[in-house]
């Protein structure tokens, strides 16, 4: 952790604090079952005795010393550690631990941005007045996700989302990591490019083939050049290397879509089952569409072939509905190009241009 500084009572306005809770499906389901505590243990859809072909939502980090990350085929991680606890994923358990947590985070916020079901952004009050003080207060939030709801958590404060985002994951699990302003330049430069926030694996690799592997390579790297490889994007990410990030704490973050998805038990490219299927998913949608009581105006397919490669499709209507037929129907639309020869792995369908409903609100019924 950087050096405190002497200027203890001097006020610093920009502090942000990123909580992030640690392997949060694994730690809850450790809670409910002490018995796993301290050992590997999986959460993934479509288990089957760790043989499914379901992936991996996440794990302890017992079973992270054995290679298994998340997104990971829950066959490769099977492999890697055939003696892990397999868990099926439980949504509605830590859908209630997380609604909990978050509540208890509030308190401590004079701001408030919850971004995931295990991570939030804080921006604390007035009576914080600088980074000792915020390191103090983090400690406190620490202590109060562990009493009240049994799991640890990782925190980073910074002057902005990004240095906190990455501070929280720096010290992981249970840490605390606190970057002053004066600091950010020595606390990101040693780190990979791929630390931060936005540059997935085919940007870093991109990086790596122009000699960029380091934050400190990216930071100082000509904008022209970035520029002419990444086009907008290639300012943002020489941004970002130097620490500077102006976004904001949005305190309410509106639902934006609601999609469900499947994978099939084998490849097909039977039109029965995958439409039995889509039919299967949209009613799904509906229900949550009803339950948060929202109207959508677009609807949007998703379909995985066998070799994995991933399309997307989407229809807007004129008018927002929530029609269950029109769901099923544009999804099927959608659906017609993609039946053919090639055997589908997974299906999905969603809604999106959400708006809570009004009962004065035109419905369409055709389009």
């Amino acid at each position: 952790m950087p050096a405190p500084s002497s200027r203890l009572n001097a006020p610093e306005r920009r502090i942000i604090i990123h909580a992030d809770m640690d392997s949060f499906f694994a730690s809850v389901e450790a809670r409910e079952r002490p018995e796993l505590k301290g050992l590997p243990v999986v959460v993934g859809s479509d288990l089957k005795g760790g043989l499914g072909r379901g992936v991996v939502s996440t794990c302890s980090y017992e079973a992270r010393k054995y290679g298994i990350h998340s997104a990971m085929p829950i066959s490769l991680a099977y492999r890697l550690c055939p003696d892990a606890v397999f868990l099926p994923v439980n949504m509605k358990l830590y859908a209630d631990v997380s609604a909990k947590i978050m509540e208890l985070l509030k308190r401590f916020a004079d701001k408030f941005q919850q971004v995931s079901v295990d991570e939030a952004y804080l921006v604390p009050g007035p009576e914080v007045r600088n980074f000792e003080e915020a390191a103090l207060y983090a400690l406190r939030i620490k202590d109060e996700v562990w009493k009240q709801a049994g799991i640890t958590c990782s925190v980073g404060v910074g002057p902005n989302k990004l240095i906190a985002k990455i501070a929280s994951g720096f010290q992981k699990p249970d840490g605390l990591t606190v970057v002053r302003p004066g600091d950010v330049r020595e606390f990101l430069f040693p780190l990979p490019v791929s630390k931060i926030p936005g540059i997935g694996e085919k940007t870093a690799n991109t990086l790596k083939s122009m000699g960029i592997t380091r934050t400190e390579e990216l930071a100082n790297c000509d904008v022209q050049l970035l520029s002419e490889r990444f086009g907008k994007m290639g300012l943002r990410i020489k941004q970002l290397a130097n620490g500077l990030d102006f976004g904001e704490i949005r305190e309410k973050e509106s639902v934006k879509s609601i999609s469900r998805h499947g994978t099939f038990a084998e490849d097909t490219n039977d039109p029965v089952k995958i439409t039995g299927s889509l039919n299967l998913l949209a009613e799904s949608v509906h229900s949550s569409l009803l339950k948060h009581k929202f109207f959508f105006k677009t609807v949007t397919l998703t379909v995985r072939f066998d070799d994995f490669s991933t399309y997307t499709r989407s229809k807007t209507i004129p008018s927002w509905t929530s029609d269950i037929s029109l769901i099923k129907k544009i999804a099927t639309l959608l659906l017609s190009e993609f039946i053919g020869s090639r055997k589908l792995r997974l299906v999905g369908v969603g809604v999106t241009k959400l708006r809570e409903r009004d009962e004065k609100q035109t419905l369409i019924t055709d389009f």
